[in-house]
């Protein structure tokens, strides 16, 4: 993997992490946003995961969902300070980690899913 192959894939993870702390913000599921993007969860929940390059017009659709502008949208670490649960209880934090893992673990399931259907194609 390339440098710039590196870095894009980090900044995916950054702007997925953001959407998801904007989302726990709302106090929307991945379902709710899916909706309102007018596509499938799994697609969402690969923009949040990383696995997606996203697009400057699915940023627009998501910063107006928010109603932020996309510079809000892709501002990364900096940006988390704001969404962090730190004045959340510790029962509230460990969920955040949890859904954090669960992430996490449905990305792995995409890229398995996403191999699998590859060789099963190939196959054929």
């Amino acid at each position: 993997m390339d440098t710039s192959e590196h870095t894009q894939k980090k900044s995916n993870k950054s702007v997925g992490k953001n959407i998801r702390a904007l989302r726990h913000q709302q106090g929307w599921s991945q379902e709710d946003v899916a909706n309102r993007l007018g596509i499938s969860i799994p697609a969402f929940s690969k923009i949040e995961t990383g696995v997606t390059d996203i697009n400057l017009s699915r940023l627009e659709q998501i910063a107006n969902i928010f109603e932020i502008n996309v510079a809000q949208v892709l501002a990364s670490d900096s940006a988390d300070t704001d969404y962090t649960p730190s004045n959340l209880s510790i029962a509230q934090k460990k969920l955040v980690d949890r859904e954090s893992e669960i992430a996490n673990l449905q990305r792995k399931v995409i890229l398995l899913y996403e191999e699998l259907r590859n060789k099963s194609v190939l196959a054929l």
